[in-house]
């Protein structure tokens, strides 16, 4: 426990001696195992679960206590799903052959109602001016009128209910002011969890939730997760080489096969994956084409390498003119404007004035690794069921689907224990539960 950096794995020599933090971390396991997560709750199981007084040795620690056990210990956490990973290598329970990789949503302990974005903001600053002119009119009314009533026998507020009514707006509106500050910079702010992002949750949750994005890599030989990371962007993209560097670290390999779906479709990634010696099947996303007629789709139209041109459906070439930079890495444009003006089937093709190839600067390697996936289908059936079980079982069984922590560093702790518990119930099922069998592969 100090080797792995626990906060009061060597008391002090004077003072009360802290709990064991063996002994907390034997507590939260036993939580997450058996979808306990609270504080409050595992504070409450001390004192009459007779498994967990016998691993705590009838000690009670209380929630407050608990709950700074996880959040102060969030490195250690991490460090230790790390050396359990490790351990299971040396025992040769991964397969080191193929890898799958896909990320899901957990929602951050942030409403909706806390997250804002510029349009957001700017419309609630606008109610609030709305409010203080409304205000500043009831007080020149009152101070005309004093306590006369109005047409429907109602008094009007006094001058000091209307002041201290402005002062209270006045005062959100500096908020809101200094938020949409903020927001003009990163995009969106959130004021509970400043680290989660609103996102796509999909599954059972609201379209719409204030979530962090875990991208996990499991093992497909017994489904054990390798190794995750958790990111506040919404995509996937770009993450297929940091999870592969992440499997070449724990595992010791530099070849293996990948799987990923079309969320981490990125040439630039895929690039480098593929020159390290890693072979990715990842699905293809579908290519924009024609809004009105499937004949001029984009993969009607063939590119010739030897001219580094495209060739239309109606025999025109489409040339090279620049690179562009967009959200999937830089892209040559190709296009020819004089030919589609004069175009007959322009209407067909395109509802702009002409049309446009975006194609990736790293399609070569695309092309190679597209051919692979479409040849490689039974291989790749094998992702949805490799990866999506961590998920499975820790949100679906175990009801894990909203963090109890708050800010990225303490919500990877949280995810270390969770993917702990599960890589440990994972081995205790695989040995079908020989304790004894248990010891002799681990060498205890």
């Amino acid at each position: 426990m100090q080797k792995l950096d626990y906060k009061y794995a060597q008391p002090n020599q004077t003072g009360n001696k802290p709990y064991n933090p063996k002994m907390m971390l034997n507590l939260y396991l036993y939580g997450y195992l058996h979808r306990i997560r609270s504080s409050r709750r595992l504070q409450a199981e001390t004192t009459k679960n007779l498994e967990i007084m016998w691993l705590t040795n009838e000690q009670t620690p209380d929630d407050k206590t608990i709950a700074n056990f996880r959040s102060d210990n969030t490195a250690a956490l991490k460090q230790t799903f790390r050396a359990f990973t490790l351990m299971l290598n040396n025992a040769n329970l991964y397969g080191k052959e193929t890898q799958a990789t896909d990320g899901t949503k957990f929602r951050a302990n942030n409403s909706r109602k806390n997250n804002h974005n510029l349009t957001t903001l700017k419309t609630k600053i606008a109610n609030i001016d709305k409010q203080i002119t409304e205000h500043l009119n009831a007080i020149e009314k009152n101070d005309k009128e004093e306590n006369k009533t109005k047409e429907n026998n109602t008094k009007l507020p006094s001058p000091q209910e209307c002041q201290d009514l402005l002062l209270k707006l006045k005062n959100k509106k500096v908020d809101l002011e200094k938020l949409l500050e903020k927001a003009e910079k990163e995009g969106e702010v959130s004021t509970v969890d400043p680290d989660s992002r609103l996102m796509r949750s999909g599954g059972d949750a609201r379209p719409l939730d204030v979530c962090y994005n875990t991208i996990t890599t499991v093992d497909a030989k017994h489904k054990l997760i390798v190794d995750f990371e958790v990111t506040n962007q919404a995509n996937d993209t770009g993450h297929l080489q940091t999870m592969s560097n992440k499997v070449r670290e724990v595992l010791g390999v530099k070849e293996f096969v990948h799987l990923a779906d079309k969320g981490f479709y990125n040439g630039e990634a895929i690039a480098v994956c593929e020159q390290g010696g890693v072979k990715c099947l990842v699905a293809k996303p579908k290519a924009g084409g024609s809004k009105k007629s499937e004949e001029f789709s984009f993969e009607r139209f063939t590119y010739d390498k030897l001219l580094d041109c495209y060739v239309c459906p109606c025999e025109q070439q489409l040339q090279f003119k620049r690179i562009n930079k967009y959200s999937g890495g830089p892209h040559r444009v190709y296009e020819n404007y004089a030919a589609c003006r004069v175009c007959l089937r322009r209407g067909e093709c395109t509802l702009s004035s002409y049309r446009r190839i975006y194609r990736p600067l790293y399609q070569d390697v695309l092309d190679v690794v597209d051919v692979r996936t479409r040849n490689g289908k039974v291989l790749y059936r094998k992702r949805s069921w490799v990866v999506e079980h961590p998920f499975g079982v820790v949100k679906g069984v175990w009801g894990f689907k909203q963090f109890l922590c708050r800010g990225l560093v303490k919500v990877s702790g949280e995810v270390s224990l969770a993917f702990l518990a599960y890589n440990f119930r994972r081995v205790f099922n695989i040995f079908g539960g020989d304790v004894v069998g248990l010891g002799v592969v681990f060498g205890l």
